[in-house]
Formats: structure tokens, C-alpha cells, sequence
């Protein structure tokens, strides 16, 4: 043959080079030798089909239609269209409202079509395609799942929540500060109301939340805060009584109460990826937004109106000249709104390396 009429491409075997190079060279060659091959054409009669070279080998094209067991056509059926040997050529496309699918520009060769709809079984055809065909497939014809068929069970989602909610128990700083309200996971099961009360109660009768709840009072009381408690045992007492009321009354209302009435979730969702900048202001927003239970992201209402619940709930029992009425109310959720950015800043950066016990598949 002419060599005017052929293009050899040699490639050798490496174990650095990947498949999808090895693909990509494939259809550089085929490209080559097309072009090649129809500019001989021109100049003088083609060969008979029989001693047909596959530098003058042409594309084509493949349809077909897709019916389900009633014989009505299936719309938006997944058709993967698998090219023997030119792993680069695959493609895929879904099946108009009447059940056609087609494939344009398809070199010749063996094909395979796998065809793919939910809650119907898995069909395979394969096909060769001649140089310049239209290939029509016969009816792809999809049937229900037989018993022998793969049975997919869906585990009920709040059943998800309390194997993910006995993992988060396990987290503690250190092995021992709890670390309750941070999730790891990637996409998180939505708490139910009841796991919402589980948690706050699980939180606020923890031995170790006592210890720091008598930490607070006896630095309050070094500082001389709240002095209508007076000092002493007595004032220690008050400071510590009142400390745990705030505590109790802003996590049942800002982490159970409201959230379970506005359906939002209470916990941190742990960012761990992107630039310091991108995480650090990810971790500030958490403080007024949110994730709802329908794991959209929202004004975190429950943490804001928990802060002024619990601040305005502070005044039935602080000393009456520490008492400022909505002063002291919006000057206590401010703090806890404050607070809550700068632990949620903490959680991003330095927390979770300090916590044993997290899940495997949790968020890098």
C-alpha cells in the first residue's frame, strides 16, 4: 500500500503513563489516519471494503429505543456507550421522554451499551458498528428485579442519627472536655426532636461540665463579679447555681427547644478544607447561620433567640443590682452569641486535632 495512505503511530508500554494517555494517543492515531485516508480518496478509486485499511475507516452513528416491561417508552435512562479498546470514546447519555437514545461521530468497532434506570434491572447489549453505519439497536426491553435481584435496604434516617450521635459522645478534648456538638461527617443524618434533648441533657449532666461550671464561679468570684452574691462559700454557691442556669437554660433552649421547633441542627458542621481565610469566616457565620434539618443552610434563629431567652431568663436570679432588664439581656446574648463564634473558630483550628475517637469516614 501507498505509504501517502497510512499513518503508523507506535506507542510502548510504561508504567507511568495512564490509560487515559493511552487513550488519548489511540485517537490521535485514528484521527490521523482518517484524515490521510480521505485525502487519498480523492485522488484515485478506493480499495474494495473488503481490503479496507482503518485509516479509511469512517465514523457512524447508533439509536435505539428503550422500553420498560409494559412496552411504554423509559425517559431519562442512563445509556453508557462503552468502545472496546478506546476507553477515551465512552460516553453517556439520558433517554428522550419517548425512550430514544442516539450516539453521532462513533468509530467503528465492537461497542457496548449498558443501560441503567432505577428500580428496573441492568441491561447489557453489545454491538460492532461498521465504518459509516447508522446502527439501529433492537428494543432494549428493561424488566422488573427478579428475587435473585440486588435487594438495596434503606436504613431509616434517624436511625443513622443515633449510630452518628453515639459516635460524637466519644469525642472529648484531651480524651475528657466533651466535644458533643461538632459533627466530622461529610453529609450528616438530621437529628430528630428527641436526639435534639438527648444531646442537651447528655451535655449539661456530664461530670465534667460540673468541673468547669466550678471553675467559672470560683474565677467570677476572684474577680469580684456579681458582688451582690456576696463572698465566701455562700457567694461561690450563687455563682455556681447561677453559672449552671445559664448553661442549662441556653443549651435546652438554643440547642433543643427552638431547634427542634424550627427544625434547625444545633451542631457544628466541621469545614476542615480551603484557604485559612475561607475556613476562619466559615467558622465566625456559624455563630448566625445554620444547617436545617433539610440540610440547608439558614439564619440560625435558634442560637440567636436562645442568647435572648437565656439572657432574659438571667435576670430572675442574678443580685438585683447586677440586674440591667434589657440591658443585661441583649448584653448576655451578644457574649454567647461572641462566644460561640470564637469556639467555633477553635473547633476549625485546634480542636479536632486534640480529640481522639473521631469517626474514620469523618470530613479530612
Amino acid at each position: 500500500m501507498d505509504s501517502t495512505n497510512e499513518t503508523t503511530c507506535h506507542t510502548s508500554p510504561s508504567r507511568n503513563v495512564g490509560s487515559s494517555l493511552l487513550g488519548i494517543a489511540s485517537l490521535v492515531c485514528l484521527s490521523l489516519g482518517v484524515l490521510l485516508g480521505s485525502s487519498a480518496a480523492s485522488a484515485q478509486q478506493p480499495p474494495p471494503r473488503t481490503a479496507a485499511s482503518p485509516a479509511q475507516q469512517s465514523s457512524g452513528t447508533i439509536t435505539g429505543t428503550i422500553v420498560d416491561p409494559r412496552g411504554t417508552g423509559v425517559g431519562g435512562a442512563r445509556v453508557r456507550l462503552a468502545h472496546k479498546g478506546q476507553s477515551a470514546a465512552n460516553q453517556e447519555v439520558l433517554s428522550a421522554d419517548d425512550g430514544r437514545f442516539s450516539f453521532a461521530n462513533i468509530a467503528p468497532g465492537p461497542f457496548q451499551l449498558i443501560f441503567t434506570v432505577e428500580g428496573l434491572t441492568t441491561q447489557v447489549f453489545n454491538g460492532i458498528l461498521h465504518p459509516g453505519e447508522s446502527y439501529i439497536a433492537p428494543q432494549i426491553r428493561l424488566a422488573l428485579p427478579t428475587q435473585s435481584s440486588e435487594v438495596r435496604v434503606t436504613v431509616p434516617t434517624a436511625e443513622v442519627a443515633e449510630e452518628e450521635i453515639k459516635e460524637q459522645e466519644k469525642q472529648r478534648v484531651l480524651g475528657v472536655v466533651p466535644n458533643f456538638y461538632v459533627t466530622y461527617l461529610t453529609d450528616p443524618a438530621p437529628l430528630t426532636s428527641k436526639q435534639k434533648f438527648k444531646l442537651a441533657w447528655k451535655t449539661t449532666v456530664d461530670p465534667v461540665t460540673f468541673g468547669l461550671i466550678g471553675a467559672v464561679a470560683g474565677i467570677q468570684e476572684a474577680d469580684g463579679d456579681f458582688s451582690g452574691y456576696g463572698p465566701g462559700a455562700e457567694g461561690y454557691a450563687k455563682r455556681y447555681g447561677a453559672a449552671y442556669a445559664d448553661l442549662v437554660a441556653g443549651t435546652f433552649i438554643g440547642s433543643a427547644i427552638l431547634p427542634s421547633l424550627l427544625k434547625q441542627d444545633p451542631r457544628y458542621f466541621y469545614k476542615g478544607t480551603g484557604s485559612t481565610r475561607s475556613r476562619f469566616l466559615y467558622a465566625i457565620a456559624n455563630s448566625v447561620i445554620c444547617k436545617g434539618d433539610n440540610k440547608r443552610w439558614q439564619a440560625n434563629y435558634s442560637n440567636i433567640l436562645g442568647n435572648l431567652a437565656a439572657g432574659g431568663i438571667s435576670n430572675l436570679y442574678y443580685p438585683a443590682s447586677n440586674r440591667n432588664g434589657a440591658a443585661l439581656t441583649f448584653e448576655n446574648a451578644a457574649v454567647g452569641i461572641a462566644a460561640a463564634a470564637g469556639a467555633n473558630v477553635l473547633e476549625e483550628f485546634v480542636i479536632r486535632k486534640l480529640t481522639p475517637n473521631i469517626p474514620t469516614h469523618a470530613n479530612p
